[in-house]
């Protein structure tokens, strides 16, 4: 009897180990797609002429994800980026708020925008490691500063939407049309 409690108490740990590394995995995924995006954002303003991207550093010491800088005509854009595999992707308000912030630091630039980058993977994610087949899709939000900062969320159609105590109110965001090639989609 003292036999069969050990062997259960050793694969009840070998399952808990298994399920930390599945989850420690998800997130090491996650993070990739989210370094990438932010590259690739990045890459594509570089290509333009008159622009110059950054990447700030991680998500940890409160900085916006990119900065994008056009000193010719004036513009400056932080850049919140969020890629994924499911249906909405959401935005915790700190990070707006941090977006904003940076922003209005640089008020020597005539056009200042918080820019909310996102990307819907080719691949939507439908149960535990299985995914079906759907169509990539960009969508860059202008933030308006007119609104309170609250957690928000976009769809895969486009949406957006404010988190309120548990309820979403659909707020109405402007498309930034960006200075490159991109897999924007104009919402109607």
């Amino acid at each position: 009897m003292r036999t069969k409690v050990l062997t259960l108490t050793i694969s009840k740990q070998k399952i808990t180990k298994k399920s930390m590394i599945n989850h420690q995995r998800a997130a090491r995924i996650r993070r990739q797609r989210g370094y990438q995006w932010e590259d690739t954002l990045v890459k594509r303003f570089n290509s333009t002429e008159k622009w110059k991207a950054f990447r700030l550093g991680s998500p940890s010491i409160a900085l916006p994800d990119v900065l994008a800088v056009n000193t010719q005509e004036s513009k400056i854009f932080t850049i919140e980026a969020k890629s994924g595999t499911s249906t909405s992707l959401p935005v915790p308000a700190d990070q707006i708020e941090r977006c904003l912030d940076w922003i209005n630091t640089f008020n020597i630039y005539k056009k200042r925008n918080v820019l909310l980058a996102f990307k819907f993977l080719s691949k939507k994610r439908i149960g535990l490691a299985k995914y079906e087949s759907r169509e990539l899709r960009e969508f860059y939000k202008i933030w308006d500063e007119s609104l309170e900062i609250t957690d928000c969320v976009c769809t895969y159609e486009g949406k957006f939407f404010a988190k309120i105590d548990g309820t979403r109110k659909e707020l109405f965001l402007k498309e930034c049309l960006m200075p490159f090639k991109t897999k924007q989609r104009k919402n109607t």
